[in-house]
């Protein structure tokens, strides 16, 4: 899994933008201070939470652009992310889980 942090738009707001090898998708996460709770955060935005929801670069970039001024280079720096996981495989909790996510 790969994750890299950004200041939002809106300066208080995180979002975070990675690869997630098990579930084959990138994501996208926007996250805030939350209103009540010091210390906490609140999930504004978050995509890459379902099997090969974002399958590429693009797609999570387009998703996080909203919400953030993005590296030009940060396209290419995920899919080096994505190569890296290639010659891995899942274990048997992960293998488990994909069975039962591919049933619903």
């Amino acid at each position: 899994m790969s994750r890299h942090v950004f200041t939002g738009l809106r300066g208080e707001n995180t979002i975070a933008i990675g690869w997630d090898r098990p579930l084959e998708t990138f994501f996208v996460q926007v996250l805030a201070p939350h209103p009540t709770l010091e210390g906490e955060e609140e999930v504004l935005f978050w995509k890459g939470t379902d099997l090969r929801e974002l399958p590429t670069a693009a797609d999570a970039l387009a998703a996080a652009r909203p919400w953030a001024l993005l590296p030009a280079d940060l396209g290419a720096t995920l899919e080096t992310d994505r190569m890296k996981t290639l010659g891995k495989s899942d274990g048997e909790h992960q293998v488990e889980m994909k069975r039962r996510l591919s049933r619903d």
